[in-house]
């Protein structure tokens, strides 16, 4: 990179050093960052802004983790662990004070926020993958805050009359661009004033030499416009010796912070504009043709680019070498364009790079762009829930406030209201003990109640607009579901009474949240070959594997040869998506079993679990919406496993319209499921004892899944 250019270029180097003195002094005075939290030292106090910063890697308070929720400025706690506030005593969110900078807003995410702390005091890469919603752009803006703004430059490109393809680049303090291009624009205009005053005068001189001394108008007037037409031509040379501003920092109050999340390779790498006047004079100089692209802006400040796997490959190979060297040309990104004509020297781009994305970017990641990353810095890994305490249950009312305060226009919450969304935030967990991190859903509904009751003209947002709020704010998957069962009742697909022989109402989730019945059929007949298990229903890999695992069960435990049998498992109405996952275990083994053996099985209920091939019934996900789902098809009772029960948090409007029965075993299932007490006992007796240790607890236990499947 080239810091020297041609004197002719700077108009006044003396005072372009003594500005820049000037700002270096001012920028090494007294001055109170306006980013720095009131607690920290004053800065007339003997010590290094920068460990002010980061005060304490290891001894840092409460509050500037922004883990203490100040009320009225005390932190005030009764210390109940049954209270839905965390002991805080609030009329309403606007008595909770929001933390000025981002990093003591992140919530939740603790280890993130250590790291990305950790990574701008040291000038890391990290790469933050997760599910969407879980704060990973609100770090990465979170430390461009915690960046030092001194450090910030202003990049300058200047023509080069060597070669006018390889335009001149120099980098001044944070400020003195603009300085410097309004000091070579006046220059500029002086010089044509200069020669504008000149040429009236030549002008004048010709046209009065031809009209009094030669008396030919005609040649006189055209002899003036040679001359206007040189002094004009001639003007745009000292045009083109303005320097181009391509990154400015003037009016920067922090780090830069760009995100370039979907960004084409012109805006992500730099572009040079197309001309379409190349030559006669009436071209744009090629210094002035040149545009930054996100990692020169986001040069000494922070690069953000979320969905890193959108980036096509050679963007990622260009971005590597970006890293690597701190250092980019900037060329025209089409070859079919006069900029790709153009390379400037090397522009600095000494960013820090902050990669993001869900677990399947990692996939289509440039493997040698991420060994760069973590070479570099850190990886982490965003939790979608953590442990439900009455600090945490502090922490989501202060995201309350925080979303009113920077949405504008909502009413705060009352007490009852924020005590509603804690407890929206455990269902939507998924896990007993847990709150949801997806703070960008629940952003959502915070904003749905708060306009509800703004539209109603009221100063405080309710816990009816919250209940409302729920309702509104349903999924496209809930919609859809909540139309299915009703579909399926005004056709009469939903069986929901009587004892019917292979019939079992099974339990599925469409997208996260929310449940839908999926009734499984089965049927035994005589096979023309060897006999075989055949499943419909578009089943992918792991709901076929669970199907081979009942399989097994089926062949142990029939009295009947089924060999010479084929055994056809239908799931009805499955959809386009098909299958996907193994929960229906336990209800195609009850229903190929009912088959078999001829015994009806009850249709006011439904079930979920998956089943080891020893007849264990080991845990699921989203137990909640599926036995909400069953509530709301009319059915009466629903069986899952006994290690999910920690799981259900159905809304109170359920409670008393099913009945949640646990299981640890199939035999167990079928004593409840299957209908006809002589038949049915005959059964489980048999299934005992073929499986002998299997029913014992602790065996079933070691046998089984730790986690849902």
């Amino acid at each position: 990179m080239s810091d020297n250019t041609d004197t002719d270029a700077t108009p006044d180097p003396d005072r372009e050093a003594s500005d820049a003195g000037e700002e270096e002094a001012s920028t090494n005075g007294a001055k109170q960052d306006p980013n720095e939290p009131a607690s920290e030292p004053s800065a007339d106090e003997p010590s290094d802004p920068s460990e002010d910063r980061w005060a304490g890697e290891g001894e840092t308070s409460e509050t500037t983790l922004g883990s203490d929720v100040q009320v009225d400025g005390e932190s005030e706690l009764d210390g109940d662990e049954e209270n839905l506030l965390g002991g805080l005593e609030i009329e309403s969110t606007a008595d909770i004070e929001v933390p000025d900078r981002l990093v003591d807003q992140v919530i939740g995410q603790d280890h993130a926020r250590d790291v990305i702390k950790k990574a701008a005091k040291q000038r890391r890469h990290v790469m933050m993958i997760g599910s969407p919603g879980t704060g990973k752009s609100m770090l990465a803006k979170a430390m461009s805050q915690l960046l030092p703004r001194e450090e910030l430059q202003d990049v300058l490109v200047y023509h080069n009359p060597d070669d006018g393809n390889e335009p001149k680049v120099r980098t001044v303090p944070g400020g003195k661009g603009e300085q410097i291009v309004e000091a070579h624009k006046e220059e500029a205009r002086k010089r044509n004033q200069m020669r504008t005053f000149l040429m009236w005068i030549i002008i004048a001189i010709v046209i009065g030499y031809a009209l009094i001394l030669v008396q030919q108008v005609l040649l006189g007037i055209l002899a003036a416009g040679v001359i206007y037409l040189a002094f004009r031509y001639g003007s745009r040379g000292s045009d083109a010796m303005i320097p181009n501003l391509l990154v400015n920092n003037a009016n920067q109050k922090t780090a830069p912070f760009e995100d370039a999340t979907g960004a084409h390779a012109g805006a992500l790498l730099g572009d040079v504009r197309h001309d379409p006047f190349q030559s006669g004079g009436m071209e744009t100089p090629s210094h002035d043709r040149v545009e930054p692209g996100a990692i020169h802006q986001a040069n000494k400040g922070v690069l953000f680019v979320d969905e890193i796997n959108t980036l096509d490959i050679r963007s990622q190979q260009k971005l590597m070498t970006a890293i690597q060297e701190g250092e980019f040309s900037i060329t025209g990104q089409s070859e079919r364009s006069s900029g790709a004509m153009v390379q400037t020297e090397p522009v600095p781009c000494d960013f820090i790079m902050i990669a993001a994305g869900n677990l399947d970017a990692m996939e289509n990641m440039h493997p040698a762009l991420r060994s760069r990353i973590k070479g570099y810095g850190y990886e982490v890994y965003m939790d979608d829930t953590i442990e439900d305490d009455p600090e945490m249950r502090r922490k989501y009312a202060r995201f309350i406030a925080q979303e009113v305060e920077n949405d504008g226009r909502l009413p705060h919450f009352t007490e009852e209201a924020v005590q509603e969304l804690i407890l929206e935030a455990r269902r939507r967990a998924g896990r007993k003990g847990h709150l949801s991190l997806k703070f960008r859903d629940l952003g959502g509904l915070v904003r749905v109640a708060g306009d509800i009751a703004r539209a109603e003209d009221r100063d405080r947002t309710e816990r009816a607009d919250v209940l409302q709020a729920k309702r509104r704010s349903r999924s496209i998957e809930q919609q859809l579901a909540d139309n299915y069962i009703e579909r399926r009742k005004d056709y009469e697909l939903t069986v929901n009474q009587g004892d019917v022989v292979g019939r079992v109402n099974g339990l599925a989730v469409m997208g996260e949240d929310s449940g839908i019945v999926l009734p499984v059929m089965a049927e035994v007949s005589p096979s023309q070959g060897p006999g075989q298990v055949i499943a419909t229903g578009q089943l992918k890999e792991m709901a076929e594997e669970a199907v081979q695992n009942v399989s097994a069960i089926i062949k142990k435990f029939s009295d009947e040869d089924i060999s010479e049998k084929d055994v056809h498992i239908q799931f009805v109405q499955a959809g386009e998506g098909g299958v996907d996952g193994d929960s229906a275990s336990i209800t195609v083994a009850t229903a190929v079993i009912s088959a078999i053996e001829d015994v009806p099985i009850k249709q006011n209920l439904a079930m979920t679990g998956s089943l080891s091939v020893r007849g264990d019934v080991l845990p699921v996900g989203g137990v909640t919406h599926k036995i909400e789902a069953a509530a709301k098809s009319g059915l009466d009772t629903v069986i899952i496993p006994e290690a999910n029960t920690q799981d259900v948090m159905i809304e109170d409007e359920y409670e008393d319209m099913i009945e949640i029965i646990p299981v640890s075993h199939i035999s167990e299932v079928l004593e409840v499921a299957l209908a006809g007490e002589a038949e049915k006992d005959s059964l489980v007796d048999r299934l005992k004892s073929i499986t002998g240790k299997a029913l014992d607890h602790e065996v079933g236990r070691q046998g089984g899944s730790p986690s849902p499947q």
